[in-house]
């Protein structure tokens, strides 16, 4: 009863300077709706950057043959690496926490159709590569593992090789020359925006058999080797288990990591997610800033309420009020104001989420049909959350002060107050 009393007498209170009470809670609506967009932007903003970061692989480490930086086994420094097949099938039999290894190889093919020639860059793979990878098929089919193993002359195109090559018409079904031999296009790639990538975009790319890849080149040395641990977690130990079955067969120091250099895109991952996270803290601090402001406008009205019933507050000491009693009652009256603003702000902002479309991140040429890439300005319930505790400590900073400085009032001096 003493509690609704209090928000009764608050209520009344705001209700006889209504002006005054409506601009300040104004002022507090405007720095919540700041706080939820730049929250909801920062969080939009940085989804976008970690999903079109990691649209390279899932998870995946890609090594490359590179050189000797220390001496081992009698071999001096400085000597070239250069991967074999073997090395492949022995990281597959002897490494259980890989789940999926591929060799690969890139190079550029002239894709022939009538009597247009188009010059595309080509990578042999391997079964478990397009699941690492995440290259989704939009048309068609992806390659079988029984071609794979046959060495079947088929391919499967990016959504922009597909285009280049075929002008818009469709491409699945469709036979190309590539060096003089006949290729089956039996897929076509979903558009993906990428922001991580190694030898260009999977967009522009044509995927064959390895082996195929091999034979058109006549070169049967893998140009990487491209692996997914069973667990994200155990990225560090995967890759030191291949580093150990290659260095054994090649005859270097497993330690040295410049004889077969890495990309971790786990640790890269990793370092996007922090980054997108430390985004989210600047802007959602920025927004603070501002709803701050209001925090200042409501400090002044109740400020200047005390200074106003002055009187009333020595009036109510005189006849048994404890300072305790006084400082709750002004307390209340600052959260009144700043929590009805909050509504009011925490309202007009959801709006704002819903009524703005997505943001586009990248140029309409890499636009996709899901909107991958793209800024959702999304008022989740974690941002509501943050918003909400950033008003509890600004409505209770900003009263606290004027309602320590009412309980704090002698009484006599108080009555005496004109």
């Amino acid at each position: 009863m003493y509690l609704k009393e209090l928000f009764d007498q608050s209520w009344i209170s705001l209700l006889r300077n209504r002006t005054r009470s409506s601009l300040t809670m104004l002022g507090i609506a405007w720095g919540v709706v700041s706080v939820v967009l730049l929250l909801a932007f920062g969080q939009g903003l940085g989804g976008a950057i970690v999903t079109a970061t990691g649209n390279m692989g899932s998870g995946i480490l890609v090594v490359w043959p590179g050189q000797t930086s220390m001496q081992a086994g009698g071999q001096r420094a400085g000597r070239k690496v250069r991967y074999e097949y073997e090395d492949i099938q022995a990281i597959r039999d002897e490494v259980p926490i890989i789940r999926r290894v591929s060799a690969e190889s890139v190079d550029n093919f002239g894709f022939k159709t009538g009597t247009r020639v188009v010059s595309l860059q080509t990578r042999g793979i391997e079964t478990g590569y397009a699941e690492m990878r995440k290259l989704i098929i939009e048309d068609g089919r992806n390659i079988e593992p029984a071609e794979f193993a046959a060495h079947k002359t088929v391919v499967v195109l990016g959504s922009e090789a597909a285009h280049r090559l075929f002008q818009g018409a469709p491409a699945v079904g469709q036979n190309v020359l590539v060096d003089g031999r006949s290729f089956e296009v039996v897929g076509v790639l979903e558009k993906k925006i990428q922001d991580s990538m190694y030898e260009g975009p999977d967009n522009e790319q044509a995927f064959i058999p390895y082996e195929t890849f091999n034979e058109l080149k006549g070169d049967k040395y893998p140009g990487m080797i491209v692996f997914q641990p069973i667990d994200s977690s155990l990225h560090l130990q995967a890759l030191a288990a291949a580093r150990v079955v290659v260095a054994r067969r090649h005859h270097f120091d497993p330690t040295d990591e410049k004889a077969t250099p890495c990309w971790d895109t786990v640790d890269s991952g990793q370092q996007i997610r922090a980054f997108a996270i430390g985004l989210e803290a600047l802007l959602g601090m920025i927004g603070a800033l501002t709803l701050g402001v209001g925090g200042v406008g409501v400090m002044n009205i109740m400020l200047v309420s005390v200074t106003e019933r002055t009187r009333e507050i020595g009036l109510r000491k005189a006849i048994g009020a404890r300072p305790r009693h006084i400082l709750v009652q002004f307390l209340i009256e600052a959260l009144v104001i700043t929590f009805i603003g909050g509504g009011v702000g925490v309202l007009g902002s959801w709006l704002l989420t819903v009524i703005i479309p997505p943001l586009p991140l990248y140029s309409e040429f890499y636009k996709t049909a899901n909107h991958q890439g793209d800024i959702f300005l999304n008022a989740s319930l974690n941002v509501m959350l943050i918003s909400s505790i950033i008003l509890a400590i600004v409505g209770i900073t900003s009263g606290f002060w004027p309602a320590l400085k009412a309980s704090r009032l002698q009484p006599i001096e108080a009555l005496r107050c004109d």
